[in-house]
């Protein structure tokens, strides 16, 4: 940024001293100090519009590179060199709306698993996981993450697999069962048979997935430069015209400085800056200008389930008792039991129990099947919580029974026995977030055309879900990589895709989308790593707010461009016919500058009218009616599950 900064600075001190030399006619004259400047300023921005020419690339640099030639060959120094300083500032202020490029790629690879421990004849060696080879047996230690894709061949954990799929609750781990690299392995040891090179494993391809999403967007042409595809031949053929016909050259540089594209230049810069500043005020990162143009132009919005649409965190939906007995014993009971547990659903039903008024009590014999269950006696009771491979087996008549109890749409389940009888079943769901209505209703307003759901989970899960968010389009069962290439798929069919996600495993996706919004209030890592757009705080509705700024920026830099350029072009007729000299339009250029300035700077600042979801956007008003009508589609829950 400070080079940046160096020429705009050197150009104002040139203009500065070369006026204090204009009151001493003796000495050395304005004039050469000018010339001197523009010369030495104006070069490198020549050669470089030149180099671009040369690939190919025409954009609103040619007409100011023009200018800053004719006003050095019709010794017209002033003039270039206002020229030179609207060209190089406005370079300057691109530049810093631009941001920093992403890290996504380190991030994740500093993250990766870095050692292996090799098993060679009961003997434990350590060995960078480069050198893993298929058919090596391996020793997984608890709370290590796996170093390579393989099959287990002993011991018994569980492990989190939420880095890969998004899903909070751990996965069972036995021996025969498939393991990828990147999960974590919870509170035992496996011993796995590598069945894939780290390089070519799940979380290599993660990483893989993300540099290559990145490498393949295509550069985003710049609003300006879309503007001049016709602007700048029109300069060109007035200038030539005028030439023609009266021979005068000083017509033709007065017509090219008055046409300088400052406005194209300078508006959409100081338009971006003011909207990345004033998301940030909402606790939302706009990363670089283009993010905030590609999210400005979204007809597609993508959304991950699992701590995206959802909480993240199972919460118990309902217990469904078996006749004969008392809901509160059967709480009591299993919150007693479940309190010594580890796994993260005991310790959500623990949670509810108590903040239901239901208190654990004292526990005899208390046992643990790591993954599958607990069995304690209470009050004289017999209780069994867990799997229903672990607690129906010991039930009189339990598959009967529990066929009574299950409901087909529950997504996760606990049973619970009382002295070898079946007496409730739990069910577990992830809380959809209360302001999720509100958001698909502005984005609807916002003109996003379709709404998808990507999930790890499995497919009967989110379609669950979604039907219980009003997302009309499901598809689960999806690792990093499928999300991605459906991503790919979206943005070759739709147009414009933005993404939200908040984990590792949607990082991917997110580099693949045109615009990956990261969800960060839990913290970022490489998710935000990943992501054009990082909101800060757990709040969904903050994606309606950055589409809102988003959009609202563009307009304004369109309206200023579309202004600027008007006016350019009235000054430019009058130029033609002689009415204007050289350093008289650049003064008028400067005058539609400020002007442009001052209108992009609007972006900066929250428009009138309601906040938030109740405000108007280019004619669009959000309807409050929609949203009352969806929230009493789905309302919040008031009433725990535990309590009848």
């Amino acid at each position: 940024m400070k080079a940046r900064l160096a020429t705009p600075i050197l150009t104002l001190v040139f203009l500065i001293v070369g006026g204090s030399l204009a009151v001493f006619p003796d000495r050395v004259s304005a004039h050469q100090v000018w010339m001197l400047g523009v010369i030495l300023l104006g070069a490198p921005i020549v050669f470089e519009t030149l180099r671009n020419a040369l690939r190919g690339r025409f954009a609103t640099d040619v007409v100011a590179s023009l200018s800053i030639i004719g006003s050095v060959a019709l010794d017209q120094p002033l003039a270039g060199l206002v020229i030179v300083l609207m060209q190089s500032g406005g370079e300057a202020l691109e530049r810093y709306a631009e941001g920093r490029a992403s890290a996504a790629v380190r991030a994740l690879e500093e993250a990766a698993p870095r050692i292996g421990h090799r098993v060679t004849d009961d003997r434990v060696t350590d060995i960078p996981v480069t050198d893993i080879v298929v058919g090596d047996d391996l020793l997984v230690r608890p709370g290590e993450l796996v170093p390579c894709d393989g099959i287990i061949l002993g011991g018994e954990s569980e492990l989190d697999a939420s880095s890969l799929t998004g899903e909070a609750v751990p996965i069972a781990a036995r021996a025969g069962g498939a393991v990828m690299s990147g999960t974590s392995n919870g509170f035992g040891p496996l011993r796995i048979r590598a069945t894939a090179l780290a390089a070519e494993s799940q979380y290599a391809r993660i990483v893989e997935l993300v540099r290559t999403a990145q490498a393949s967007k295509a550069p985003l042409q710049r609003l300006a430069d879309k503007y001049a595809v016709w602007f700048t031949p029109i300069t060109l053929a007035l200038c030539a015209l005028t030439v023609a016909l009266t021979h005068d050259w000083i017509r033709a540089l007065s017509i090219l400085v008055v046409a300088t594209p400052c406005p194209l230049i300078l508006a959409t810069p100081v338009a971006i800056v003011g909207g990345i500043n004033r998301a940030a005020r909402r606790n939302i990162i706009i990363r670089h200008g283009g993010a905030l143009e590609q999210l400005s132009r979204a007809q597609v919005a993508v959304f991950d389930k699992t701590g995206t649409i959802t909480i993240g965190k199972p919460r118990v939906s309902d217990v469904h008792l078996a006749r004969g007995f008392s809901r509160d014993d059967v709480v009591r009971w299993a919150a007693s039991i479940e309190q010594g547990s580890s796994h993260l659903l005991a310790r959500v039903f623990v949670e509810a129990a108590e903040a239901s008024g239901i208190g654990p009590i004292a526990v005899e014999r208390h046992a643990e099947a790591p993954g599958q269950g607990v069995y304690g006696i209470v009050q004289g009771h017999e209780i069994r919580v867990g799997a229903r491979s672990y607690v129906l087996p010991h039930c009189d008549g339990g598959v009967i029974d529990a066929a009574e109890l299950e409901h087909s749409d529950a997504t996760l389940r606990a049973y619970v026995a009382v002295d070898r009888r079946l007496a409730a079943v739990i069910e577990y769901a992830d809380e959809i977030r209360a302001d999720l209505p509100r958001v698909l209703a502005a984005l609807h307003d916002f003109g996003i055309k379709r709404t998808v759901l990507l999930s790890g989970d499995h497919a009967p899960i989110a379609r669950a879900v979604a039907e219980r968010a009003g997302i009309p389009e499901t598809y689960g069962d999806l690792l990093p990589s499928a999300k991605a290439e459906f991503i790919e798929r979206l943005r070759a069919e739709n147009g414009v895709v933005m993404m939200v996600g908040d984990g590792i495993n949607d990082a991917p996706a997110l580099s693949a989308a045109d615009a990956g919004i990261a969800l960060a209030g839990h913290g970022g890592g490489v998710t935000t790593e990943a992501a054009d757009v990082i909101i800060l705080i757990d709040s969904l509705d903050r994606v309606a707010d950055a589409l809102r700024i988003s959009r609202r920026t563009m307009a304004i830099a369109r309206q200023s461009i579309r202004v600027g350029l008007g006016l350019s072009g009235l000054f430019m007729v009058v130029a033609a016919f002689g009415v204007l000299p050289p350093v008289i339009g650049a003064a008028l250029q400067e005058a539609i500058d400020v002007a442009v300035i001052l209108n992009a700077l609007r972006s900066s600042r929250e428009p009138r009218g309601p906040r938030g979801f109740g405000g108007t956007l280019s004619g669009v008003t959000h309807n409050p009616e929609r949203r009352n009508e969806a929230l009493v589609r789905d309302p919040p829950q008031r009433v725990s599950p535990l309590r009848a």
